[in-house]
């Protein structure tokens, strides 16, 4: 990750809460496609659109191997997106859960 340490741990804090204050603001799926689209350079977008790809992938029962298949994504990028699902922050599965409703 890039260290950037213009502000304090603190302001940090502060940053990132205010980006999903930004993102919670969002409207509809039209807002938020023009959010990240003007948010993300392409090559970002196209790794968050991956990572979501595989975590849905991954929920469905598929092995790496078929999610690599499915994606094209590494099996690398696959791993630690499962590493996350499995032991991460549970953002993953909170909107999994969502989505299932």
């Amino acid at each position: 990750m890039k260290d950037h340490r213009i502000l304090s741990p603190r302001q940090e804090v502060a940053a990132e809460d205010e980006l999903y204050r930004a993102v919670l603001s969002l409207k509809d799926l039209g807002e938020c496609r023009a959010f990240f689209q003007d948010l993300c350079t392409p090559a970002e977008l196209q790794a968050l659109k991956d990572r979501w790809a595989v975590v849905e992938a991954l929920a469905e029962g598929h092995s790496y191997r078929q999610v690599h298949d499915l994606t094209g994504v590494s099996l690398t990028t696959i791993s630690r997106v499962a590493r996350y699902m499995s032991a991460g922050a549970g953002g993953y599965s909170k909107v999994l859960e969502r989505f299932k409703k």
